[in-house]
């Protein structure tokens, strides 16, 4: 099964395109889990427990876990593990923006693809297509690529302006970016972009020119996207292809005894939020 397969018959089943990221601060972490043997595998059990019916993908972003060196990678693949023996439906996306030299990233794949098994990767674009090619080459792996980030910053080098190769007129450095993945770098159609939900108006021009390709669009919730733009932007002329993360908003919605339980609140607003803007 390829990514985009696994994607549409999660997002189908669940009718739901929200993502939770699993962006799991031990030092947020609340009581009854902080005291745990392992702490963010236990928090992460509790969250995923409370929001599998709600989601399409959950989002572990690795610097959580590498900042807890050995304990935390381990409970990365704790994480890992349990996504895939309880919920084998549901995509998992590493958020560990990785892109290197060629040979550096067959070991970031190994790592990704094969050890913890996740469904895609988030990717840097920056040293170019070649560098990349370990991932690109995975036909069952999705390869998420950095585009318009949600960052304030992000314009500082996003925003530059380029001639396209097929003509003098000047486009921005991130709609270029856009353009090359969806015509040279997706042979193996397993690609998507990343387009932060914090500049609609860019992710609105994004979507025009990749189509029906798959969006990872975080920025929603601690970061203030606009849910509504967002949605309206994001989705594709089907009303799908919208990977909508919330991290903080809703995995730190609660930070009692009950914190699963406000997690899911929390979700399950979220994806109704969603859905009602996408149809």
């Amino acid at each position: 099964m390829s990514f985009q397969q696994k994607l549409d018959g999660v997002v189908a089943k669940q009718n739901s395109l929200l993502c939770i990221g699993l962006d799991s601060d031990i030092a947020r972490i609340p009581d009854h889990p902080q005291n745990d043997k392992t702490p963010q595998f236990s928090f992460n059990k509790a969250i995923i427990d409370a929001t599998h019916d709600l989601v399409c993908a959950y989002k572990p972003n690795t610097a959580f876990y590498e900042a807890r060196g050995a304990e935390g990678i381990s409970e990365l693949k704790m994480t890992c593990d349990y996504l895939h023996e309880k919920h084998p439906d549901i995509v998992v996306i590493l958020d560990a923006k990785r892109g290197d030299i060629g040979n550096t990233n067959a070991g970031y794949v190994t790592f990704a693809f094969d050890w913890l098994g996740v469904d895609a990767i988030t990717l840097h674009p920056y040293l170019g297509k070649d560098a990349i090619l370990p991932f690109l080459e995975r036909k069952d792996k999705g390869c998420i690529i950095l585009c318009r980030t949600s960052n304030p910053g992000a314009g500082e080098l996003q925003d530059i302006e380029v001639r396209h190769d097929t003509g003098n007129q000047a486009i921005k450095l991130y709609q270029y970016l856009a353009k090359k993945v969806v015509e040279e770098w997706n042979i193996n159609e397993n690609c998507g972009l990343v387009v932060g939900a914090t500049c609609p108006g860019e992710l609105e021009i994004v979507r025009r020119l990749v189509k029906n390709m798959p969006l990872l669009i975080p920025g929603i919730g601690a970061q203030g996207g606009d849910l509504e733009k967002t949605v309206k932007a994001g989705v594709d002329s089907t009303g799908k292809n919208a990977i909508i993360n919330s991290s903080r908003a809703v995995i730190f919605a609660g930070n009692g005894s009950d914190f699963d339980a406000k997690a899911r609140e929390a979700a399950m607003r979220m994806r109704d939020e969603i859905n009602r803007y996408r149809l």
